[in-house]
């Protein structure tokens, strides 16, 4: 007889091989066919809701590695709150408007094309972009509202965008001024400050002097008689910026020197400059003198200097005053800064306090970087090429003391990666600490908020609430083509905003909910204004893109009091429970989100903030193409399957950079076969259970089996815990080991001799079954926001008699409640203990030779007190754990440590179960296999109930 076939061995469909990504796209073929995501809708109406608003991508060009991670972390959490019992509603999002796409319009279709055009082909480019970017982020197995996502560009969003922008205003948050704001030449606009990026940059770096003018004053000042003819110093390393300068700055608390020089210079024989640098100065500009006086920098207050250039050209004739300044240091230069107030925050916000008005102040720099052609001497010129004609004139002037190449770190523009420059333009702005006609400041409104919010992790609070604390106005206007419009109607005269202006903003967003921001566009005034439209004139500017992603918690959720009506407000809450970006997105969308939900409602338009981190390579280095180390994610799904990117994702600590590479995704895909193997040993052991029928109650469950949910039941607290704190690396980690080492090298190990040898629908076999049922739904629906691909292949292999929607409609699995859990856990843990004992003592024989498996082995334990009870309480059943053919237990009168003693056994083997027992060939009829065997084929069956 062939004792195999008698044997209830494992059988199912779920292959060993995922083959992962051919069969992948199968899979999300079927959801969409099935319409999953609506299921999953449907299945969650009428529990709590958690939204986690989507950080809007921007759509141009084909998703990273870091889209992939960010998209993944999402669904990972949302998918986890659904089972967990949340109405967890996914709505996807795209940036839409901006200068990239209108680069990208440039490039193909050429500039100055009409603006009707640039937004029509801007609008179409970026459909495109979403269509392949959705694409991607469906293959990635991201489960979400994908047929109607939400678009910055969609009419409705853009019209509710004109209708924060308005309220906003009402509330007295928006003004208009002249100030310096970063500006990039290359995109002709000025720039957010999440838009700047700061690169190494070589340029000259001059030490400038400029001539005494009132030297009686001077005098006075340092408490001399009279002085000689003589200069102030400053450093600068942007010489472009001294046709403009219009003041000098000094800190009032520093002791400034005047130094007599050995050899008088051009400009005279003293040098004014700060006491503590004189030393250094004079060494680098290789002069030699001696300080003859000095004075507190509060006391140069007003004192008067001659222009650098006030010898070379009389368009430079004029004077600079000292003004006082708390931002001045000692670290570099000469203790005096030069101070042109149209390309420096601080130098404008000391020049206005001191009386310049706006009209006052020297701009000579024009939008594409070049010089006004009025400008003396370097009229018409690119300021990066006017820098060494400048060093010559100063030369020439006699004012230059020193001059030499520079490298240091500059800002530049995040997209055209140019320098960028301070620029004073008018422009529209929220101001951080103007008072609001209700409430706190905004800057003040924004730091609570910070303070109320939660992060993930922990320090992002403290990067967020600096950001905040330092962050100048926002500078909302930009001057590009295709953003959302701020649709004000401006005096011609008096620049005054129309006394209608919320309401005319009003009758544009209706304008715009119907046709787009086109309809600003074609707007004759007369429409709106009738008579009073000669009066007026239409607002160029657009609204800076961080305005159009910082208010879709308004223009999508639907904001606080929906009087934003909000594109997706039906289906989701405001505010939202979480945002989950990149950590650059402190000074990003999160912080551009932040301030508007203060400006409309006085509180973070979020409850928590979970930043993740940027994608390097084995090495730790950044992703780049001239490197060669970039990773697509297309790639990964293409070769081994998007659910080892998940994986990936999810075993990876996010909190910091997250490592890839060749080699660490092969240790990926090894720690996924073995949660496969584990699933299709599980599933294997099902196909003939019917839960209806053959579950076993928890009172005849065997020990083991009991012990085995007690202790899926802490592990999946464990999990559960994990994914309510985002901690996703921990909940793998303890996934593999239930696999791996709770079941694998245990629970299964132990069980598959009851269940490939015990009778069919024995009550021994039924109840492992029992156990395995429940063990197999808590395991898969733990995995399921991970490897949601493979956990839904193995929901339906487990569900193949009967229709199921998918797993993503399903909870989390109740398991049975386990009375004596503890104690169940605390005996079996110590048996694990023993047994890890024996298998060692085992394995040293089986490396002499004596024996083969375990099976061939024999053990005598001496054991005392606690341990000698718990042996002893499982009876025949030890060896069934030990996995071999006797295991005798002997009491010790002492407390020497337990002992194990391995024997080579003498029985004959039984050749069904293997296990090596003198009473095999006891039954004539079946003289090869033993009495167990005979009895579960053929008789009542074997008498177990702890293992």
């Amino acid at each position: 007889m062939d004792y195999r076939n008698t044997l209830n061995l494992p059988d199912t469909p779920f292959p060993m091989r995922g083959d992962l990504a051919r069969r992948e796209p199968g899979w999300i073929a079927e959801w969409e066919e099935n319409k999953v995501y609506a299921a999953i809708r449907e299945a969650s109406k009428g529990r709590p809701k958690f939204v986690l608003h989507d950080g809007p991508p921007y759509a141009n060009g084909d998703i990273h590695i870091g889209h992939a991670v960010n998209k993944i972390l999402k669904d990972i959490i949302v998918k986890s709150r659904a089972m967990a019992g949340y109405d967890a509603v996914y709505v996807p999002g795209w940036d839409c408007h901006g200068m990239p796409i209108e680069i990208q319009i440039e490039k193909k279709y050429g500039k100055h094309l009409p603006v009707a055009e640039v937004q029509s082909k801007a609008r179409a480019y970026a459909l495109e972009q979403i269509d392949r970017q959705r694409k991607d982020f469906k293959r990635l197995g991201v489960l979400g509202d994908w047929d109607n996502p939400y678009l910055t560009m969609n009419f409705g969003n853009e019209a509710d965008e004109l209708r924060a922008l308005a309220r906003i205003m009402e509330k007295g948050y928006v003004f208009r001024g002249l100030k310096p704001v970063n500006w990039c030449f290359d995109c002709g606009s000025a720039l957010a400050e999440a838009e700047v990026e700061y690169a190494d940059r070589k340029d000259p770096s001059v030490h400038v002097a400029f001539k005494f003018s009132d030297k009686q004053k001077l005098a006075h000042a340092f408490g001399l008689p009279e002085v000689d003819d003589g200069a102030i110093v400053i450093w600068t390393t942007t010489p472009w910026t001294l046709p403009s300068n219009q003041a000098l700055n000094v800190h009032p608390e520093f002791d400034y020197a005047l130094v007599k020089l050995d050899q008088p210079r051009s400009t005279g024989s003293l040098l004014l400059l700060a006491k503590d640098l004189v030393e250094s100065c004079l060494e680098q500009w290789k002069l030699s003198g001696e300080i003859i006086a000095t004075a507190k920098g509060d006391a140069l207050t007003n004192l008067e200097f001659k222009h650098p250039l006030y010898d070379v050209h009389e368009g430079y004739q004029r004077m600079s005053p000292i003004y006082l300044g708390d931002y001045v240091t000692l670290d570099s230069g000469t203790g005096v800064v030069h101070s042109a107030p149209a390309y420096g925050i601080e130098d404008f916000v000391s020049c206005k306090a001191h009386g310049m008005s706006d009209d006052q102040i020297i701009n000579p720099v024009m939008g594409d970087g070049h010089y006004l052609e009025s400008l003396p001497l370097f009229g018409g010129m690119m300021i990066w090429k006017a820098n060494p004609v400048i060093v010559e004139a100063l030369q020439e002037a006699g004012s230059l003391l020193h001059t030499e190449p520079l490298s240091h770190s500059y800002m530049h523009c995040w997209r055209h990666k140019t320098p960028v420059i301070y620029r004073a333009t008018s422009q529209w702005f929220a101001g951080m600490d103007r008072q609001p006609k209700t409430g706190k400041t905004l800057r003040e409104a924004a730091l609570e908020g910070v303070d109320n919010t939660e992060f993930y992790p922990a320090w992002g609070r403290a990067r967020l609430h600096a950001m905040i604390a330092n962050r100048p106005d926002w500078t909302l206007s930009r001057q590009r083509q295709w953003g959302v419009p701020m649709a004000f109607f401006v005096h011609k005269e008096t620049g005054e905003l129309h006394p209608r202006t919320p309401e005319l903003m009003e009758q544009v967003a209706q304008r715009v909910e119907q046709h787009g921001i086109e309809a600003w566009q074609s707007l004759d005034p007369v429409e709106l204004l009738g008579d009073e439209a000669s009066q007026y004139e239409k607002n160029r500017d657009t609204l800076d893109v961080w305005f159009d992603s910082g208010t879709t918690h308004a223009t999508v959720l639907g904001g606080q009091d929906h009087s934003v009506k909000g594109s997706h407000a039906d289906e989701l809450t405001w505010p939202a429970d979480l945002y989950l970006e990149g950590s650059d997105q402190h000074r990003g969308w999160f912080h551009s989100s932040l301030l508007t939900g203060c400006m409309l409602y006085g509180r973070p338009p979020y409850k928590a903030l979970l930043t993740h981190g940027f994608v390097v390579d084995g090495q730790g280095r950044k992703m780049s193409k001239s490197v060669g180390n970039v990773i697509a994610p297309q790639k990964i799904s293409d070769s081994l399957g998007a659910e080892i990117l998940r994986l990936w994702t999810a075993s990876t600590d996010y909190s910091g950079e997250l490592s890839i590479s060749d080699e660490i995704l092969k240790r990926v895909v090894e720690g996924y076969r073995r949660i496969r193997n584990t699933l299709k040993f599980l599933l294997g052991n099902l196909q003939d259970f019917n839960p209806a029928t053959d579950m076993v109650e928890q009172e005849h469950l065997f020990e083991i089996d009991r012990y085995a949910l007690a202790m899926t039941a802490a592990m999946q607290a464990e999990v559960l815990d994990c994914y309510k704190r985002y901690e996703f690396h921990p909940a793998v980690s303890r996934l593999q080991i239930f696999c791996s080492e709770d079941l694998g090298a245990f629970y299964l190990d132990v069980l598959k001799d009851r269940l490939y040898t015990a009778g069919k629908t024995s009550v021994a076999r039924r109840s492992a079954q029992t156990a395995v049922y429940h063990v197999t739904h808590t395991l898969l629906k733990l995995l399921a926001p991970i490897v949601s691909f493979t956990a839904e292949e193995a929901w339906k292999d487990l569900h193949m008699h009967r229709e199921v929607p998918s797993i993503f409609t399903e909870l989390f699995h109740a398991l049975p409640d386990q009375v004596d859990a503890q104690l169940l856990r605390d005996k079996w843990d110590r048996l694990r203990e023993i047994r890890a004992d024996a298998m060692r003592n085992i394995e040293a024989v089986r490396s002499t030779g004596e024996i083969g498996s375990s099976l061939a082995a024999e053990l005598d334990i001496h054991a005392s007190g606690n341990d000698y009870q718990l042996l002893t309480s499982l009876g025949d059943d030890l060896r069934f754990v030990l996995i071999v053919s006797r295991a005798s237990v002997h009491q010790q009168t002492s407390d020497d440590a337990l002992s194990i003693q391995v024997q080579p056994t003498h029985q004959p083997k039984c050749e069904r179960c293997w296990h090596h027992r003198e009473d095999v060939g006891v039954d004539p009829e079946h003289p090869a296999i033993c009495g167990r065997c005979v009895s579960n084929l053929f008789g009542q069956g074997e008498a177990r109930q702890h293992a």
